[in-house]
């Protein structure tokens, strides 16, 4: 019986992966623990293959390679729950470096929390260049999690959940949770869309499991220079906002969806009015108020957008 496993989703990470396999091959794992690791290869071009290979022979556990063709990290991750011999499976991206006791406080915490269907780690930034003042607001969505030195469980009625990058997904959960066809599928090359992570939390949340923040979990994010630019950020917060209807009902049982859509379109039209007499349309010189205004708008359209790409009609 394997007693945790790391899945490390990974597209062209040839230049990160290193980095993550050499924290993950320096953990303090107890003598009596059973782990593995697999990298999950979703259609790479460059020398992803090799990298693990090489780092096969001198390994402190089982680290297997697999090769995941349809594109998008949500079918990577549901291929990792697939492979995972362990009942927990701890996401990390192949650009977050787990501190060296992360293994270890993931498995305890699930030990200490049998109905925790899914928590997320103290997540902090190293930034290539340091972000300016505005665009401090923005940092959150970049998968930055830092919630205080205390367990904080994710309320229903907060509507927060925590990032995928860290998180650690009971099997359990996730098989009695979550459809076998979910609707996002995650960034894909030409398309932004994204909230797949956050999909699959909300409905292992509507089912009764409890999502958790766990401190001891402490991870860096390595952020290049090319993330905090307008080229990068202005299509992120699009993609965010066009899946904003799925991440929304996901959470929301279906009785009650209809009631939720109005009240959402009637919310997104008021923060639009009021976003319109801060700014007015002058936002190329405030990058901070661009990305909040294609936040909100593309939250406001993304029914409409959703359904006319077909993608609603999965459900």
């Amino acid at each position: 019986m394997v007693d945790f496993t790391v899945a490390i989703p990974t597209y062209n990470g040839e230049q990160r992966l290193p980095a993550v396999l050499e924290r993950l091959r320096s953990q303090i794992i107890p003598t009596d623990f059973s782990w593995e690791v697999i990298v999950v290869d979703n259609n790479s071009h460059d020398r992803t293959s090799q990298i693990v290979t090489a780092f096969q022979s001198n390994f402190p556990c089982p680290l297997r390679y697999c090769l995941e063709l349809q594109q998008g990290a949500a079918y990577a991750r549901k291929r990792a729950l697939s492979e995972a011999a362990s009942e927990l499976i701890g996401f990390l991206d192949d650009d977050n470096l787990p501190d060296s006791n992360w293994v270890t406080a993931a498995y305890r915490f699930a030990q200490a929390h049998s109905r925790a269907g899914a928590y997320g780690s103290q997540i902090q930034g190293e930034f290539e260049v340091a972000p300016s003042p505005e665009l401090k607001p923005l940092l959150p969505f970049l998968a930055l999690t830092d919630r205080g030195s205390q367990p904080l469980r994710y309320e229903p009625q907060q509507k927060t959940l925590p990032p995928s990058a860290g998180l650690v997904v009971r099997k359990q959960a996730w098989m009695l949770s979550v459809p076998a066809v979910t609707t996002l599928g995650g960034r894909v090359e030409g398309n932004m869309l994204t909230g797949e992570d956050l999909e699959v939390l909300a409905h292992i949340q509507r089912s009764g499991w409890e999502i958790w923040y766990n401190p001891e979990m402490k991870i860096t994010h390595i952020i290049p220079a090319w993330r905090l630019e307008a080229a990068y950020l202005i299509p992120f917060f699009r993609g965010i906002g066009l899946s904003r209807f799925v991440t929304r009902m996901a959470g929301i049982q279906p009785s009650q969806r209809s009631l939720a859509f109005v009240v959402y379109l009637v919310n997104d039209l008021r923060k639009i009015l009021i976003h319109l007499l801060k700014y007015g349309w002058r936002v190329q010189s405030n990058l901070a108020a661009a990305c909040e205004r294609e936040l909100i708008w593309n939250s406001l359209v993304s029914p409409f957008y959703l359904w006319k790409k077909g993608y609603l009609q999965k459900q």
